[in-house]
């Protein structure tokens, strides 16, 4: 099946920007049930303690979350990619509209997986994963690396999701949804 690569739905009505909103507002629930999923299990991993020794689960959880933190990463990429597609034959004022959301993708441009997953580019992040698994246990390392990508993906979401909502907002597109669920 073919990507599309862009949020407007052909032939273009009046309710472009209503279009956009809607589309991307639906990608970001993807990527926040993603890293949910991953946090979810994350934390349910306990459970299966008494079943898989350390060294096998500890390594489950890592790859948990580097699976779940790409596959986010890569969605916020897509939408990124799709939005400005999209916004390219819009006039001033619609685009206007949709600049809180733009502003969000410009300000928190994501760094290539290559660079997400090099130690030695994010120095910080392996300083951190490195004292923390020198207070829990070696082990924990891998797994505290990937969760700071996980979350440095949620606080994406986190961002454009207050910049949605803003612009529903606006456009009165939340009162309209919900009063459609009534």
């Amino acid at each position: 099946m073919a990507e599309k690569k862009s949020y407007l739905v052909y032939p273009y009505n009046d309710a472009v920007v209503n279009d956009i909103v809607k589309g991307i507002d639906q990608d970001l629930e993807k990527s926040e049930k993603i890293l949910m999923f991953g946090l979810s299990f994350g934390m349910f991993s306990s459970l299966l303690a008494p079943m898989a020794p350390p060294t096998v689960l500890l390594p489950l959880v890592a790859l948990n979350f580097i699976i779940t933190s790409s596959w986010a990463h890569i969605n916020y990429h897509r939408m990124e990619i799709r939005f400005f597609e999209s916004t390219k034959r819009l006039s001033f004022q619609q685009k206007a509209q949709l600049n809180p959301i733009a502003h969000v993708f410009e300000s928190r441009t994501v760094d290539p997986l290559v660079d997400e997953f090099n130690p030695l580019k994010k120095l910080k992040r392996t300083w951190k994963s490195v004292m923390g698994g020198l207070i829990m246990n070696p082990l924990w390392i891998p797994i505290f690396y990937a969760l700071g990508i996980q979350i440095g993906e949620e606080k994406n979401v986190y961002e454009l999701n207050k910049a949605i909502i803003g612009v529903e907002g606006q456009l009165g597109l939340s009162a309209s949804s919900s009063d459609n669920q009534s």
